[in-house]
């Protein structure tokens, strides 16, 4: 069965004879391009397909989504278009959470759930932020606070024209994070792996741990020797641990059958 893509649901790198999808949501500000190298890094036998969100890349003159649950109902109508094989999720800080709400949504809507789901870089969601409200900073002062966070290119930090452009999508994310309100549920029934870096002061592994009793299957945690932003820093090591989670193992051992 062939699978067409589309301005949400990106592929790089297609990979037919996959037996696992990988969707991957960015963090704030970021475009599916983030993950652009996974097609490759993971094989043939997991095929990864970036989110694009609108407002970034080849969506940027589409307004962001300042709301978690909404945008995740959205990527919850457009995942049911591809739930044709098995899939994992991966979201990266304000991609963990809309990951989760994503899966949320999957399950309250009755539709097919992913084998994993795997959140990096993001408290877990019941938890109150600890950090300061930044979308309702005046713009200089919201850029200074993003030069802190780290993970940006400095080519974007350092020019004024492309902050100014990029803005409308930032400032939209910081919303959907700092205004996003946990509603108590059922425990997912799917297994979560949550990623950590040990020196991400804005999730370190201890806030990370939490994330637990939001799966009434199993949690497991990965810790790396890195800040926020480790997909970036340690990229390598987050593939090497991919490839160990059971899913992936298994959909690699599979996929080496039909070789």
């Amino acid at each position: 069965m062939s699978t067409k893509f589309n301005q949400w649901v990106t592929c790089p790198y297609p990979q037919p004879d996959a037996t696992l999808r990988l969707f991957c949501l960015p963090f704030a500000g970021g475009g599916a391009s983030i993950y652009r190298s996974w097609g490759k890094l993971l094989g043939p036998s997991i095929e990864v397909c970036p989110i694009q969100l609108p407002g970034r890349e080849n969506r940027f003159s589409e307004p962001a989504f300042k709301n978690a649950q909404a945008l995740a109902q959205a990527l919850a109508n457009q995942l049911q278009l591809y739930s044709n094989k098995p899939f994992a999720i991966y979201g990266h800080s304000m991609g963990a959470l809309l990951a989760f709400e994503l899966t949320r949504a999957l399950q309250a809507n009755g539709l097919e759930m992913p084998e994993v789901l795997m959140l990096g870089a993001h408290r877990a969601a019941h938890l109150p932020r600890t950090r300061e409200t930044l979308y309702t900073l005046d713009d200089k002062t919201f850029i200074e606070r993003l030069q802190r966070f780290g993970g940006f290119p400095e080519e974007v930090l350092a020019s004024e024209e492309l902050l100014q452009f990029l803005l409308p999508t930032l400032k939209a994310d910081f919303t959907l994070c700092d205004t996003y309100t946990h509603t108590d549920d059922l425990a997912l029934n799917c297994p979560i792996h949550v990623f950590a870096g040990d020196s991400d002061p804005e999730a370190p592994p201890a806030v990370m741990d939490s994330w637990r009793q939001h799966s009434s299957v199993e949690t497991q945690m990965h810790v790396f020797q890195a800040g926020h932003f480790f997909i970036r820093t340690d990229l390598e090591k987050v593939i090497q641990t991919l490839k160990t989670i059971p899913q992936f193992s298994l959909a690699n051992l599979t996929g080496s059958e039909h070789v």
